[in-house]
């Protein structure tokens, strides 16, 4: 080097050991001056190849661009051929040139004043000339240049900043300020978000994964195929040669591999991941240059001599070093979680794609909540994953530097904090495994609670009617109770795990000190080592922690990768068994000789099938059950394996399964099913369908939104709507599934007649029926007969019934059950004298034959909360219309809007800050004395931390004697007490805020528990049950697990802060200035990342949960999807959720990123301050503080970034209380018993009632529905109470039971005014047969007695008078049969005879019966009426009628008309007054 410059190239004296340092010319002309080129060279093939492969059209030249181009002038201009709007390179080489020139500016500068004159002037003006510029050159490389001229024109409203943005806004996330501000100044809403940039986008992505995907089958199957040549040359060849041959078939084995999804995702994201893991390598070496930097700062500060300089620059260095790791961290963990949320997206969307195109028996093999999982479950997997993923590696490089660096400063007495290290590796993971046991077992309470509590909900009105709360309420707590003893349980285990992670870095200092100083007394703990050996030890923390877990996580999503390719390998359907083009002209079927199956493996279902459709016939297909009339519809969509055989479908095709699949959207949507609207085609196929009377009756007419799987409509709504989507199609070929089992006789006829048959709209196209109904076989033009799976015979009616063979036969087996199927319906229609016959009633469908829908019916009733649900007795023939509208005072249903007001409701109380009264509230719910002594405990921990470190840096203080220092046992001993201390508080600590916690829980629990039994029925008539369960399931998860936790991050992290802050102001006190403006800026990005965060975690959740509901509804439909060919559709749909979910999650993992950043900057500022003010009071200061507080410092940065996440997961959660306490506070109805006013025992003996004056509404500000009614009921009386619709009979009953207080007036039961005796004192001594059967699940006797008060001979005996006993003794466990949920495992009879058990059973003075709406069938009609009047002979029995034939041998019969009285006599004087109930009897046929 000294012989190329001609002088000295290094001089120490010049350039370190002075006060005014300089380099030598030498070291200024060649290292300083190639630097920048260096770097340039280097940097440069790697940047060319980015570029050509990354082209967004070129930048028009502008006048910034022509300044640029002064000096790198062709990379500038290839540059801006590519559009590169902002070049990172170039920045960092100019700032690289500035740096470089820096040096040799000053030091002409300085060399020219010493002289006094210019040596060369030419070289100095230049300098100064090349040195300007290279200033303004970097100075307008930060400025970015205009979006690139031809690149392909954004039609985004509201496109990402990022991909405009410059490179140093890029590095700190700059561009994100905008959306942080605006989420603070107002909650941030759907239209805010920006769209998505190209490359995240489902379309992109999915599109790169499934190439990739297709590719790695292709391979698989090549190399299938050769092996399969190369087996069989070898066959060929040598015949005789055993051992070749067996090699190939070992080889074979080899080969024959699977095809690895796991290829294509590394092929497809691989290349994006490496870039953040390139990241990531240079972080973990910056990571250790600080603690090396530490230990060079205490060692200026001990030597007294050195320039000052010197720890200024350390000190910057220090800061660069930091600013640097952060920037590099960030920008690592940017390309790590992207890369996470393209996993997701692609996954997402290839799942999907395939769950479209797989075959029906690789579907079967996997239910379709297993399928849903594949996509929620396990396609996040890798997203979490993808953020630690490069620990695998970077861990144990961590861990190996970092023990190198320890060993050279400590040597081998290192390995004995490693080893407590490690030991608590097991200790820590036994923990995790146990946590997740009780994990399990609470999940399992959880859900039995909230089952219970959605019964209790759904039932509350029968609950309420026989005061059975304090019975319920007690099996809710009894599993609350068990569920928070398995949360204090893993309570005290996570504040053991707490322990172990609070004392681990102490433990290890402590054992490895102890060690190095006990071994050799001229081992010296002086501060350089203790120091830095403490901030390598914190290095060491996060690797030791992380890998376990990383570990764990890649065995999970190994398991989840394995489900995944094992579904994405299903076979698929060939889309070309059915041929489209090439068919016999004059036929739109044909079928020769083909056989199908359900899957490849099983046996045929269908053989040997030859058949022609003519176009435009109607061809009907029928068979005994399971002999394969599905099958063929299915096969004819191509939804079978073929075997053998050809089959063709001409045009286009519309099927109507038998299972009517109904999507999650409006009616409308559901019809139109991606056509075009037309008005007219519209409403004609609606009055087609019957669905015109349906649409009166549903509150948004066809704007209703429709639940999922249909759940608000009844099963012959859904048939019905089924069949309207096909009609409205209008395609050549109808597929019909039998869409006339589901409805009724008389609406299938008319379906029939207006639609599928001869006349109907459907005439002049194909369509083949798959049908029961005998009655319509006459009318069709070709019969096909299957039998097990072959075509017996075809032909016209005539045909077949003169070839007398197997269909005659079917014939005969249906006749029969045909007429009885005919006559029911018509059965119930004189009993219930209800509309003409061909008006269709919204009754008969929903009585449709079969439980389930009527379960359906009430559900959907409750959800409309139309309380009293008694259309059934309309006289005069009203139209449904009417009645629809007479029902309205009952109870109105929501109005529509319920959709958009429900979702506004249910928001409101979450947006803005939270209020600090919440904080007090759950403060209160801990107690406050607890909640006082656990800040106090905190400070003492922090105390005993700063107290155990402040002895530290006082030993390392102590003089050296002769090599060696005295009291290390006293230091040691000292040192170990405090550090246990620090722990053993910690411990208590968590314990006590686990305590406090659980406490909490209980409490608020238990007070929204027992509010909610206490609310008046109208709240549960307005509310949808699914908000109050939101608060006993997820809000109450919350209090139960996540603030707790949260909270004891947040108080560890807020002290960890504030201890540092005091370390450093005691060892320099300047400090205290730089405080406040830096607390400032902490301050605003965390109130600006709090807002902007929440919203967005809020707007992600809400819009996740569209993704997976769509999905699971398109695995569902497949095959109508793919029969109406919308499967790109239904693709485009699901990406698009897919995008809309990503939309808000971006901005979510960069306002991370934004905040990361800029908190680390204050942490990095408070390192840079501690530094400089220990540089600068370095003569008052000794070594050992100086490593204190900057030991502290270093480790600052860490804990305010989780402050802040901690503050913000907090607001966000401490909503739940808010939210509970809203339903705690709800008003409540009256007292359940009243001191001093309890009714005597026997109360009420007469069982007389009076009415008096009484008037009543069902909620503030609705109309009266009873107005004055005065009447009085002597004991033992039978009184049948009639009227239309809407007349107020159900609210007659609900009044005695004070469900509905008196507006005014006031009724007596035996001389008591029931207004001012206790609610349960009145409601246990009235007996009452509700109209819907109600049931809970649990033991049969539950349901009879809940509260344990009568014997089993009781039972049985109330038993056999409801005709039970026959059923419940054939049961294997009698009294303790389990009814499920709803009692869906008996029949509708079955409950409705419970019910009358429960009434015998408590047998008081007055009965009320409220007649089923919907006729169950007579016989248990009869049986409940004939028990009546037996077994309540003497009791006053009041019974609201729906069928006059029940009530005309009663005592007096009560006519109500608009909620008075029209007229009150005995039956047979009321007939002979010919009034209203002469008319009702005329109708019924009773007069």
């Amino acid at each position: 080097m000294e012989a190329f410059c001609g002088s000295r190239f290094w001089d120490s004296n010049l350039t370190i050991h002075t006060d005014n340092p300089d380099l030598t010319p030498c070291f200024q002309n060649t290292i300083l001056a190639w630097i920048p080129s260096i770097y340039l060279w280097s940097a440069l093939p790697f940047y060319l190849l980015y570029l050509k492969h990354n082209k967004r059209g070129y930048i028009v030249l502008s006048v910034l661009s022509r300044f640029k181009t002064l000096l790198a002038t062709l990379l500038i201009q290839y540059e801006r051929l590519r559009g590169v709007q902002s070049s990172g390179v170039l920045i960092i080489f100019w700032f690289l040139s500035v740096l470089c020139a820096v040096g040799p500016f000053r030091s002409k500068i300085m060399s020219t004043t010493a002289q006094g004159h210019v040596n060369e002037r030419f070289r100095f003006t230049t300098f100064y000339i090349y040195f300007a510029l290279i200033i303004v050159e970097l100075i307008l490389s930060c400025f970015k240049e205009k979006p690139p001229f031809f690149s392909p024109v954004n039609t985004d409203t509201n496109p990402c900043p990022e991909l405009n943005s410059g490179f140093l806004s890029r590095l700190t996330f700059w561009w994100f300020t905008s959306m942080a501000i605006h989420g603070y100044k107002k909650p941030l809403e759907e239209k805010d978000l920006w769209s998505l940039n190209e490359d995240d986008t489902s379309k992109t992505i999915v599109q790169q994964l499934s190439k990739e995907w297709d590719r790695e089958k292709a391979e698989c199957k090549q190399k299938e195929d050769v092996t399969y040549m190369k087996k069989s040359n070898h066959m060929l060849n040598h015949v005789d040669d055993g051992p070749e041959e067996a090699e190939v078939l070992i080889r074979d084995k080899k080969h024959n591999r699977k095809p690895s999804f796991l290829k294509a995702l590394l092929r497809t994201f691989g290349p994006y991941f490496l870039i953040g893991s390139f990241f990531k390598l240079i972080q973990d070496l910056l990571t250790f240059v600080n603690p090396q930097l530490l230990s060079v700062l205490i060692g200026f500060i001990k030597n007294k001599d050195a320039p000052a300089w010197w720890g200024f620059l350390i000190a910057a260095l220090m800061f660069v070093c930091a600013v640097l790791q952060t920037l590099v961290l960030h920008q690592h963990f940017q390309y790590c979680i992207v890369t996470g949320m393209r996993l997701r997206t692609g996954i997402t969307g290839v799942i999907y794609r395939k769950s479209l195109a797989i075959t029906n028996s690789a579907k079967r093999s996997s239910t379709i909540g297993e399928i849903v999982n594949l996509m929620s479950v396990d396609a996040q997997r890798f997203t979490d994953l993808m953020t630690f993923l490069n620990m695998l590696w970077s861990a144990p490089l961590q861990i190996f530097l970092a023990l190198y660096f320890l060993w050279q400063a400590l040597g081998p007495s290192v390995l004995a904090g490693v080893a407590v290290m490690v030991l608590l590796i097991p200790f820590n993971s036994a923990i995790a495994i146990k946590t997740r046991a009780f994990q399990v077992e609470q999940m399992r309470y959880k859900d039995s609670r909230i089952k219970l509590m959605n019964e209790i909900l759904g039932g509350i009105k029968v609950l309420k009617l026989y005061a059975w709360e304090p019975s319920f309420s007690e099996k809710v707590l009894e599993i609350r109770k068990n569920e928070l003893q398995v949360l204090k349980k893993s309570a005290y285990l996570n504040s053991l795990s707490t322990f172990a992670w609070i004392s681990a870095p102490f433990l290890v200092a402590l054992t490895t000190f102890a060690v190095y100083v006990s071994v050799d007394e001229k081992n010296i703990l002086d501060a350089e080592k203790a120091f830095v050996s403490l901030s390598l030890f914190n290095i060491l923390k996060f690797p030791l922690n992380m890998l376990p877990q990383v570990i764990s996580n890649i065995a999970q999503t190994s398991v989840s990768l394995k489900r995944i390719q094992q579904f994405l390998s299903h076979d698929e359907l060939d889309p070309n068994c059915v041929e489209t083009k090439v068919i016999a002209p004059g036929n739109a079927i044909s079928v020769t000789n083909a056989t199908f199956s359900w899957g490849k493996e099983l046996k045929p279902s269908l053989k040997d099938i030859n058949m022609l459709v003519p176009s435009g016939s109607l061809v009907a297909i029928v068979g005994q059950v399971g002999c394969g009339k599905s099958s063929l519809v299915s096969a004819l969509l191509g939804e079978m394996e073929k075997l053998e055989g050809e089959v063709a479908v001409k045009g286009s095709v519309a099927y109507v399964p038998q299972q009517a699949w109904i999507q999650n959207a409006t009616l409308k949507d559901n019809i139109l099913f991606g056509q075009a609207p037309n008005e007219e085609k519209y409403q004609n196929t609606l009055e087609a369908c019957a669905l015109k009377t349906d649409l009166e009756v549903l509150p948004g007419g066809d704007q209703t939104e429709i639940g999922e799987k249909g759940i608000n409509l009844s099963g012959g709504q859904r048939q019905r709507v089924s069949l309207a989507r096909a009609v409205y199609s209008g395609s050549d070929i109808y597929l019909l599934d039998d869409p006339l089992s589901a409805v009724d006789s008389h609406v299938a006829k008319h379906i029939f007649d207006k639609v599928i048959g001869p006349d109907g709209v459907l005439k002049g196209k194909t369509r083949i029926l798959v049908t029961h109904g005998i009655s319509f076989l006459p009318q069709v033009d070709h019969i096909v007969v299957l039998v097990d799976g072959k075509i017996s015979e075809m032909g016209s009616y005539q045909d077949l019934l003169k070839q007398n063979k197997a269909f005659a036969e079917f014939l005969r087996n249906y006749a029969l059950d045909e007429d009885i199927e005919e006559d029911e319906p018509t059965m119930v229609e004189e009993e219930e004298v209800l509309l003409a016959e061909d008006t269709l009633s919204i009754h008969t469908d929903l009585a449709d034959n079969e439980p389930v829908t009527n379960e359906v019916r009430k559900q959907f009733l409750r959800q409309l909360s139309v309380v009293s649900s008694e259309g059934g007795e309309c006289p005069n023939k009203m139209s449904t219309k009417r009645r629809v509208c007479e029902k309205k005072p009952a109870e109105p249903p929501l109005p529509r809007k319920n959709a958009n007001e429900k979702l506004i409701q249910a928001e409101t109380t979450e947006t803005g800050t939270v209020k600090l009264s919440v904080f007090w509230q759950y403060m209160k719910a801990v107690s406050p004395v607890l909640s006082l002594v656990i800040c106090f405990l905190y400070c003492c921990q922090n105390a005993a931390a700063i107290g155990a470190n402040v002895w530290l840096s006082d030993w390392t203080n102590e003089p050296v004697i002769n090599g060696t220092q005295h009291n290390t046992a006293m230091r040691i001993g000292v040192y170990a007490a405090l550090g246990l201390l620090q722990g053993l508080i910690v411990l208590i600590c968590s314990f006590t805020l686990a305590m406090g916690g659980i406490n909490a829980a209980r409490t608020l629990h238990a007070a929204l528990l027992e509010n909610k039994f206490h609310t008046p029925q109208s709240f549960y008539d307005t509310t949808p049950t699914g908000r109050i369960i939101n608060r006993f399931s997820k809000d109450i998860y919350v209090i139960d697990e996540v603030i707790p936790p949260t909270i004891l991050m947040f108080l560890g992290t807020f002290f960890t802060s504030v201890s540092t802050m005091i370390v450093i102001i005691a060892s320099t006190p300047l400090f205290a200035v730089v405080i406040v403006p830096l607390a400032i800026l902490y301050f605003f990005v965390q109130r600006f990342y709090v807002a902007t965060s929440r919203q967005l975690k809020r707007l992600e959740s809400v819009s996740r949960s569209p993704i997976y509901s769509h999905f699971s509804e398109t695995v569902s439909g497949a095959s109508v999807i793919r029969a109406y060919r919308r499967v790109k559709a239904f693709v485009d749909i699901s990406d698009l959720k897919v995008d809309e979910n990503q939309k808000s999650y971006y901005p979510g993992i960069v306002s991370n990123r934004w905040l990361g950043i800029r908190v680390e900057f204050v942490g990095n500022c408070i390192v840079l301050f501690a530094a400089l003010f220990a540089v600068i009071g370095r003569n008052s200061l000794n070594a050992g503080l100086v490593g204190l507080s900057v030991s502290y410092a270093l480790q600052v940065t860490l804990s305010l970034n989780w402050m802040v996440r901690m503050t913000s997961e907090l607001e966000t959660n401490i909503v739940a209380v808010e939210r509970i306490k809203e339903y705690s506070e709800t008003e409540t109805e009256a007292p359940w018993t009243i001191e001093g006013k309890s009714p005597p025992e026997d109360w009420p003996s007469k069982g007389e009632l009076e009415f008096v004056n009484y008037s009543v509404r069902y909620r503030k500000g609705l109309d009266l529905v009873l107005k004055g009614l005065n009447l009085q009921v002597h004991g033992g009386e039978k009184i049948g109470i009639v009227g239309r619709t809407g007349a107020g009979k159900s609210s007659m009953t609900l009044c005695l039971f004070r469900i509905l207080e008196a507006a005014k007036g006031e009724i007596k039961i035996d001389g008591v005014k029931i207004s001012e005796i206790g609610l349960h004192d009145l409601r246990s001594r009235l007996t009452i047969i509700p109209q819907d059967p109600v049931l809970f699940s649990g033991t049969l006797r539950m349901n009879l007695d809940p509260f344990n008060k009568y014997s089993d001979e009781e039972i049985w005996k109330v038993l056999e008078l409801s005709h039970l006993k026959r059923f419940v003794s054939s049961q294997p466990s009698m009294l303790d049969y389990e009814c499920s949920e709803g009692g869906e495992n008996l029949s509708v009879g079955q409950r409705q005879l419970v019910c009358l058990a429960r009434a015998l059973l408590r047998k008081t003075r007055i009965l009320i019966l409220d007649e089923a709406t919907a006729a169950i069938d007579l016989e248990t009609d009869d049986l409940i009426q004939m028990t009546i009047r037996t077994q309540f002979e003497d009791c006053t029995v009041l019974t609201i009628a729906h069928r006059l034939n029940t009530i005309m041998d009663y005592t007096r019969v009560l006519v109500l008309d608009n909620g008075t009285i029209a007229e009150f006599d005995t039956p047979a004087n009321l007939i002979a007054a010919k009034g209203i109930f002469y008319g009702m009897a005329k109708d019924a046929g009773l007069a």
